[in-house]
């Protein structure tokens, strides 16, 4: 392409301060160095992974960035030694690396790379980064920033997909719903015939209770305070649907009312300590198995020795264990082959210029997914 080897000046949207609106700016992005490809930005979804770190995180180390992790875009230029793309290549940057050659990578024990960062914010990580505005270099959110028309992410965290899928569908593999259905199929191992409990039912939480009906759960029980999502969780697999403030006593009693002692598998999709304790104590406390799914490091858990010693698991997830490069060309196709929902995730589409209007929608629980138009293909 004619832009290859050099400067790109473009839009994208900069965080400047922590819980500000994020501000359009012409931003320049360099090109992609050793091992470094630049792609084309051509969707991205809006996470609560980015309004995390925008609005409650409270790290000022992580200002003045480009957020956005969610993503699908086209390949423009590769650098010095790259030899698993070329530009036009359809890919999905990636959070979470896969460089097929740590101790990690290749064990099958977790989707963990020693090359990736799992969230860690430096001075260090804005000396990485390509793109910058006003002589100032922004942080790259995660390795990606794809609230930008373009950037440039290491080899290793970016996956092909098949030429044939949407951009603007496929984005939300980028994040979102391989760590809720990865969750339940890979973290949990939802088994056929089990009963699941999905607390917190936004895009995660209902791509979890995709994940649970394709496991072939019996009974998939959606948990939220906002009974506005209980026809979308039933579009996802849901067999029952629980309001906790529909209810005087806690909800873990609820549920084992239901259950008969609780479920076999419950899924934390929130990031709230106090509901990855009634995730816990939802689980049949014989064998019961509760994962943590939903993002957050603020606080410390509080749990009392018992509500494990009996035989329950509680374990975590990140992207729902999918090795990266491979989960999210196996997801991508699962959808062309209409094995996976993406579609129905999303409730708004909208242009770059209207990002804040996005991020308020996220804020409110006014959507499930905002897909942000970011450059056309």
């Amino acid at each position: 392409m004619a832009t290859a080897g050099k400067v790109i000046k473009c839009k994208a949207a900069v965080a400047w301060e922590f819980n500000q609106p994020l501000v359009i700016e012409e931003v320049e992005v360099a090109p992609p160095q050793e091992k470094e490809i630049r792609i084309k930005i051509v969707a991205t979804g809006v996470c609560q992974s980015d309004l995390y770190f925008l609005t409650k995180c409270m790290n000022k180390v992580v200002f003045p960035a480009v957020f956005g992790h969610e993503a699908a875009g086209i390949v423009e230029s590769v650098g010095p030694g790259v030899t698993e793309f070329q530009p036009g290549d359809k890919v999905i940057p990636l959070f979470m690396p896969q460089c097929r050659e740590c101790r990690f990578c290749k064990s099958p024990k977790t989707n963990l790379c020693v090359n990736g960062s799992a969230g860690k914010v430096d001075e260090k990580s804005f000396e990485a980064s390509r793109i910058s505005c006003k002589g100032r270099k922004l942080l790259q959110f995660l390795g990606t920033s794809t609230f930008s028309e373009y950037t440039v992410v290491k080899e290793i965290a970016v996956a092909k997909i098949d030429a044939a899928a949407p951009l603007d569908k496929v984005c939300l593999i980028g994040c979102g719903i391989c760590t809720g259905y990865g969750a339940a199929v890979n973290a949990a191992k939802v088994e056929a015939g089990s009963t699941c409990a999905v607390f917190g039912l936004g895009a995660v939480g209902l791509a979890a209770v995709m994940g649970c009906k394709a496991a072939g759960a019996q009974r998939i029980i959606a948990v939220d305070i906002n009974p506005e999502k209980f026809e979308k969780a039933k579009v996802f697999g849901a067999t029952d649907v629980v309001n906790p403030k529909d209810h005087s006593e806690p909800v873990h009693e609820v549920i084992a009312g239901m259950t008969n002692g609780g479920v076999d598998f419950s899924l934390e999709c929130v990031g709230n300590v106090e509901v990855m304790r009634s995730a816990l104590e939802s689980s049949m406390e014989a064998w019961g198995v509760s994962v943590i799914v939903g993002w957050t490091d603020m606080y410390d858990i509080a749990i009392r020795p018992r509500h494990l010693i009996c035989g329950r698991t509680w374990k975590g997830t990140v992207f729902g264990g999918f090795k990266a490069k491979d989960g999210v060309a196996a997801m991508t196709n699962a959808y062309l082959e209409k094995k996976v929902k993406l579609d129905e995730f999303i409730t708004h589409n909208m242009p770059l210029e209207q990002i804040n209007d996005a991020i308020e929608l996220m804020k409110n629980s006014k959507c499930i997914r905002a897909v942000v138009e970011v450059s056309p293909p």
